[in-house]
């Protein structure tokens, strides 16, 4: 197989685009550039004025670099880019259940004429879940162009371990940001302890919350039961896993969840908000809960619940690991999008 050279745009620094840029490395052989936004979010002015003036250096790259394809993350941000950047081919990636975020933007508007721009534009597009695809019909994106597939887990590092489900060690493995919903995570917490029901809860990752939630730890008289790890190497996470028995994820909005499946391939039974992209994956009271968001009562009943159904729980790890197996595995998926990207250089190079 001829080794061919890709641009990324994207934050190269992010786990999900380092499972990314791996995978073709690894299943494709490609070499990988990359280029992103220097400005952090936090400063959106200087972020804006960097982003109009993007193109001019990612066009500069192409010609000094020539790269055989562009890909690249979130449809209405770097996809844009990767839109216009005139590569004969494109990937570009809808990262959530719309990309349309924050929904109550005044950039909206914007936003969807961008992202219809970059799904003409695109030669490939991915969509990590069915979810996603709920969108991308509505606004009626050519569906021939869509690869519906995940890019998958490791599952020679996120591996089973054996779970009893007689206490709850739960963890949480979200980024501390407002829209995961750690403080009702919290508060579930609280509901639990004051029924007396023993438990310890580990709270793995960084973010603009930590304090708080720290506080408000200390406020529900739970702070010796709960482990803030603040962000950790990668390496550590599965062994995180392996040791907690119920993962908890209550974000408002998702599109697939490499965390999910993480936790589903080490037997932690999953907890987590009745939202579509969770709808897709689990099935409440079979192989796991979905809870309503922001309702702490509920998420301390199924807490409580799996608790008390050993059996039941042992019977949905076991199958919800089979599931990642066969559907989220990371050699698997990688290989086939990477296939993917050489076919799509291989036929417009022919043209």
């Amino acid at each position: 197989m001829q080794k061919r050279k890709i641009l990324f745009l994207g934050e190269s620094y992010r786990a999900d685009a380092i499972t990314w840029m791996n995978g073709l490395k690894e299943f494709g052989d490609f070499e990988i550039i990359t280029w992103e936004l220097q400005t952090p979010n936090s400063s959106k002015l200087k972020r804006i004025f960097e982003y109009s003036t993007a193109l001019f250096s990612i066009k500069k790259i192409i010609r000094i670099e020539k790269p055989d394809m562009v890909v690249a993350e979130r449809t209405t941000s770097y996809g844009f880019l990767a839109a216009l950047s005139g590569s004969k081919n494109t990937a570009i990636a809808q990262q959530g259940r719309t990309d349309l975020w924050p929904e109550n933007s005044k950039l909206l508007p914007f936003k969807k004429l961008i992202q219809k721009f970059a799904f003409q534009k695109a030669h490939l597009i991915h969509a990590w879940g069915e979810v996603m695809t709920v969108s991308m019909k509505a606004i009626g994106v050519d569906m021939n162009k869509v690869l519906v597939l995940s890019k998958g887990i490791d599952l020679d590092v996120f591996t089973p371990s054996q779970k009893k489900f007689d206490t709850i060690q739960a963890i949480v493995t979200r980024s501390l940001q407002p829209e995961y919903r750690h403080d009702n995570i919290l508060k579930a917490f609280s509901i639990v302890n004051k029924k007396g029901i023993d438990f310890s809860l580990t709270i793995v990752g960084d973010g603009s919350r930590l304090n708080n939630l720290k506080a408000l730890a200390k406020e529900l008289h739970i702070e010796n039961k709960v482990i803030f790890t603040g962000r950790i190497p990668n390496s550590q996470l599965p062994n995180l896993l392996q040791q907690a028995t119920i993962y908890v994820s209550m974000p408002i909005t998702e599109g697939v969840s490499a965390s999910l499946f993480e936790a589903m391939a080490c037997n932690c039974y999953p907890i987590v908000s009745e939202i579509a992209g969770n709808q897709s994956w689990i099935s409440s009271g079979n192989n796991g809960h979905l809870v309503a968001i922001d309702n702490a009562q509920k998420l301390a009943e199924a807490l409580i619940w799996a608790k008390n159904n050993d059996t039941i729980c042992q019977k949905a790890i076991f199958e919800n690991r089979k599931m990642v197996e066969e559907k989220a595995s990371y050699k698997i998926n990688m290989k086939i999008i990477s296939d993917k990207y050489h076919e799509l250089i291989d036929r417009n190079s022919a043209e």
